[in-house]
């Protein structure tokens, strides 16, 4: 009996339409880890048909939307296609690595299929401390407002304005904030701290250029640079997608910027 059962277990690995059923499987698995973590389109489509091509595959053909993935793997004339819906995971370009590691790994022949799916299941994203974040963030907006001008008062001011914003961005990210939304009131914390700050009598005659850098950490330069470069390898329908959402968080930016303005009264940066 146990022989027959291992026999019909070594049948089915054996047999050509679920070795393809898995090739399909990674391919489209690695294509949608990318995906899901900021990777640009060409990118996607290079590294699955890299790996369908290791794993055994003839031809990879993949359909980039911007909320799905179709792939398609043909092996000894025979088609199979999977499809699969792109979830946002927020952008992690450690997980981008990971996924090139192990594509490149396959083609060098040291990782088989089943290894293959552990590593690929193994890749979790790479998250710094919150406090280390927030202080970075600070830090950078900071140094952005001295380089420009403003004097040691307006980079304090920069750094306590967008400490608070970054710790509020990752507070509101943390409970599934909508994007648009978490953007708005990051820039309204952002304005609103920097703009009370310069209030202060002794702070009165500091440069306003903290208001303006105090924000820098909305500007959501990575979704305009792989829109662009999706645009310009042929992803067209995908490029104008991020472009949309990249034009979007700006706009909640600006929105939460002048509400913060218009209820306090802030002519500062007027």
């Amino acid at each position: 009996m146990t022989e027959h059962v291992l026999n019909e277990q070594k049948t089915d690995q054996d047999d050509p339409v679920n070795q393809q059923r898995e090739v399909t499987r990674l391919c489209i698995e690695c294509g949608l880890l990318l995906l899901q973590h900021g990777a640009e389109s060409m990118l996607v489509e290079q590294l699955t048909t890299r790996l369908g091509i290791a794993l055994g595959a003839s031809q990879v053909d993949s359909a980039i939307s911007s909320n799905s993935l179709v792939l398609t793997t043909i092996i000894d004339g025979r088609c199979l296609t999977s499809t699969r819906r792109i979830i946002d995971r927020g952008i992690n370009m450690h997980v981008v690595t990971e996924v090139q590691h192990a594509v490149i790994l396959v083609e060098h022949h040291l990782l088989d299929r089943k290894q293959l799916k552990k590593k690929l299941l193994s890749i979790k994203p790479l998250r710094y401390p919150r406090w280390l974040m927030v202080l970075m963030v600070a830090l950078s907006c900071a140094c952005f407002s001295r380089l420009n001008g403003g004097g040691w008062e307006s980079a304090l001011i920069t750094f306590l304005a967008s400490g608070c914003a970054m710790y509020v961005r990752q507070v509101l990210s943390s409970h599934q904030m909508n994007p648009l939304i978490n953007f708005c009131i990051t820039a309204f914390v952002a304005t609103t701290v920097s703009g009370l700050l310069l209030k202060i009598p002794y702070l009165a005659v500091t440069e306003t250029i903290s208001m303006a850098a105090s924000v820098l950490l909305l500007v959501p330069g990575f979704p305009l640079i792989n829109a662009v470069a999706d645009m310009f390898k042929g992803h067209v329908n995908t490029g104008l997608a991020r472009w949309t959402m990249a034009s979007l968080l700006t706009l909640a930016t600006c929105i939460g910027v002048v509400l913060a303005m218009t209820i306090w009264g802030l002519k500062e940066w007027a």
